[in-house]
């Protein structure tokens, strides 16, 4: 018997399952062996303020004093650089508005990423804030805060049965029945699918691929230092990633639930449109996957009480933004949970909350 069954051992998952562990007894069943799996265990890792919806953008301004400073903070330098084509002026400054960066000169872009083609690389946008994360970390510290309150986090748990029971929900994963008054569904990919084990009516969350590309560091550079950087609309992007690069074709392709892997066709169509931006062809890969990013039906995130049931919660529809929108969406799904004020604004909290998608 615990207050609240919390199904899904990612950032989702753990973060709010550490915020209600303060106020309720907590349990966390994750049907993997190991937390972060999915979705959260293939993340680029990056902290951008000014990424996403207005909605996901206040969830991030909300969640950058906890990253810089809890338990020593989760951050450390990355940087943003967008680059574009001559033809792509139009696309480019969309781009520069939408992400906030200052417009810096082709040949400053050059000396940040040095196999960048001069030939090509006509427009070039930068800022400084932008971050790495220190995502496996933040996960175990998430889930060790809920260790230390009293709660359970258990790996190896696939959910078989949800019913519900006079106080609430009994749980059933691999052969063991959990009972708790509150479930929180954070599911990720499988989220509308819990929801109609639970019989609660889908909420239209769809996953959709992107896959990614481990490089050798190109040219035998030394990439530490240089930041993630854009071809414009999104349509590639490149990170640093402990001495070599990851490439993605940053595709958002719909697909069902299930363990994701990199597309070939895409991955190789992403991977030239990173090459006609550089001077160092791609001759291998250290290794490639894909992980799934979960929208809603308007692409924001999914935050708090199923209306009219307030026994179901939701905390899914991440979209990639999982990681940096943790600690403000995990507070407010537990003010929402508990039955606090949240420090967000009302109308922030309205486009998060599920009420939005029953109207």
């Amino acid at each position: 018997m615990t207050d609240i069954i919390v199904i899904g051992g990612g950032i989702a998952g753990l973060s709010a399952a550490a915020r209600l562990s303060a106020d309720a007894r907590v349990t966390v069943l994750e049907r993997e062996t190991a937390l972060g799996y999915h979705a959260s265990g293939r993340s680029a890792a990056l902290f951008e303020e000014n990424y996403g919806l207005p909605s996901t953008i206040a969830l991030n301004k909300a969640s950058a004093g906890y990253h810089r400073e809890a338990n020593g903070g989760y951050l450390s330098p990355r940087g943003l650089l967008i680059v574009a084509q001559q033809k792509e002026e139009a696309a480019f400054v969309n781009d520069m508005t939408t992400m906030g960066v200052d417009r810096i000169t082709p040949d400053e872009a050059l000396n940040m990423v040095p196999i960048l083609n001069p030939e090509k690389a006509a427009f070039a946008g930068y800022h400084a804030s932008a971050y790495d994360l220190d995502t496996d970390r933040m996960m175990q510290d998430f889930a060790r805060v809920v260790r230390s309150n009293g709660g359970q986090v258990i790996t190896g748990a696939p959910v078989e049965a949800i019913s519900r029971t006079a106080g609430g929900w009994q749980v059933l994963a691999k052969g063991v029945t959990y009972t708790a008054a509150q479930l929180v569904n954070a599911a990720g990919a499988w989220a509308d699918e819990l929801a109609k084990l639970a019989g609660i009516a889908p909420l239209g969350i769809i996953p959709h691929r992107r896959s990614m590309a481990r490089l050798p560091a190109p040219g035998g550079h030394d990439v530490t230092h240089w930041p993630i950087f854009f071809g414009v609309g999104e349509t590639w992007y490149a990170k640093p990633d402990a001495g070599a690069l990851l490439v993605s074709p940053a595709e958002e392709d719909a697909v069902e639930p299930q363990d994701a892997w990199a597309d070939d066709m895409v991955l190789a169509e992403g991977l030239a449109r990173y090459e006609n931006m550089v001077i160092t062809p791609v001759t291998r890969l250290l290794t490639s996957w894909a992980g799934l990013r979960s929208f809603s039906p308007d692409r924001a995130l999914v935050l708090g009480p199923e209306p009219g049931d307030p026994a179901f919660v939701w905390c899914a529809a991440q979209g990639g933004y999982g990681f940096q929108t943790a600690p403000a969406a995990s507070q407010l799904l537990a003010d929402l949970v508990i039955g606090r004020a949240p420090a967000l604004p009302a109308d922030v909290v309205a486009q998060l909350t599920p009420d939005r998608l029953r109207k």
